[in-house]
């Protein structure tokens, strides 16, 4: 039949015969590559999806989706540099939330980064097992649940350490250089925080262990109206206190202003903001503030607010200088990231950051605890003599 076609009839057959098999080509092409029917570009994925995904389907060793969803998080914190912003899972923010609100299950510890990634004790519950155990402030944990601290990180060794009641849960701590392994039974707590305690000389001593939820309240409390039970001053002990909420930090401070700067930070992007006493404090009785090397964050807060505020007498050893505020934002999937989004300043404009507090009266860190409180009672004694024995100026 092509005898039949002129020249240029043939070339146009030959044209058009050329593009069929062409098509045809990419079409066997395309069902072959899977991206028939597709008249769009594919949606991309984010790299991590599709990293997880390959991870997932095609390593040797299979892992949960879960586990590295946490990995990619935790990844993205360290890029930061930052020890203090932590990734918390659903149940560890949980467990964290009731710390903080004064309740948990666990062996009656608070712990703290220390240089280098490790986790140290910041202090220890009265009369838990942990205090049972003779734990104290500044002891190294070495491994939790055997899993080494080095690898897993504060929040997992709190997790770890949290549980059931009457579970147990094993641990390596270190104490310079002697290392203790330790099979410790959980207990359910109901924290108490603030311990009164009255001393010779109409003096009150107000420990506070941790900023839980209430604790501004119970030093309020405790203070009470000025009276024969403190004529002889107040002595506010913050020695092994972690820190906790910056709120009941600010209360706490508020017992013993009035009105007036506490602290303040500044976040990116934004306006410094500045959280002010209450106001109504007593102004009148003679202050003394204990801190020492584990006096931390909230507590530091405290102690530096009341000395810039010429409120009290800050006696002891440096305190440790964390001076970064960190804020908790829930995820999704209810775990949660807590972030550092500013650094704390002093009424005076201090950063604590890596300083810390220094005292009015020095001790050394190494002193026995006695030390520290007679040098209180010595400066309270002074502070009422100064002011002819009324307890008041």
């Amino acid at each position: 039949m092509l005898s039949l076609l002129s020249p240029a009839a043939l070339r146009r057959a030959l044209r058009v015969s050329t593009v069929l098999a062409l098509m045809a080509l990419a079409y066997v092409g395309g069902v072959v590559t899977g991206v028939v029917g597709r008249d769009q570009p594919a949606p991309r994925r984010g790299v991590l999806d599709e990293a997880a995904a390959r991870i997932a389907d095609t390593a040797a060793r299979p892992i949960d989706r879960k586990a590295l969803d946490r990995a990619a998080v935790e990844g993205m914190l360290r890029a930061l540099g930052d020890r203090w912003s932590t990734y918390y899972g659903a149940a560890e923010f949980s467990s964290f939330h009731d710390a903080l609100e004064g309740q948990y299950s666990g062996v009656g510890l608070w712990l703290r980064s220390s240089t280098g990634g490790g986790v140290q004790v910041g202090s220890v519950q009265p009369g838990s097992p942990a205090a049972r155990a003779d734990l104290r402030a500044g002891d190294v944990l070495v491994s939790v649940g055997r899993k080494p601290v080095a690898t897993i990180g504060m929040t997992r060794v709190a997790t770890l350490l949290r549980g059931r009641e009457h579970t147990s849960v094993g641990m390596v701590v270190r104490r310079g250089t002697v290392t203790r392994d330790l099979h410790l039974t959980r207990a359910r707590f109901t924290t108490e925080d603030v311990v009164v305690e009255h001393l010779a000389g109409n003096i009150a001593r107000i420990q506070v262990s941790a900023f839980t939820r209430g604790v501004g309240r119970e030093v309020r409390d405790a203070l009470g109206a000025p009276g024969e039970r403190h004529a002889g001053g107040v002595v506010l002990d913050l020695r092994d206190d972690p820190g906790g909420l910056l709120d009941e930090a600010v209360q706490v401070a508020s017992v013993f202003l009035d009105g007036g700067p506490v602290v303040s930070y500044e976040r990116r992007g934004r306006p410094a903001r500045t959280l002010d006493a209450s106001s109504g404090g007593d102004l009148t009785t003679p202050l003394v503030v204990l801190v020492n090397s584990s006096t931390a964050s909230a507590a530091e807060v405290v102690a530096a607010a009341l000395q810039d505020r010429n409120r009290a007498v800050v006696v002891g050893s440096r305190t440790y200088g964390k001076g970064s505020v960190q804020e908790p934002a829930r995820l999704s999937d209810g775990s949660a990231l807590e972030l550092t989004v500013g650094r704390y300043l002093t009424p005076a404009g201090r950063s604590l950051e890596g300083v810390g507090v220094e005292p009015d009266v020095a001790v050394e860190a190494s002193a026995p605890s006695q030390e520290s409180e007679r040098r209180a009672v010595e400066v309270l004694t002074g502070l009422v003599a100064a002011l002819g024995g009324t307890g008041r100026g």
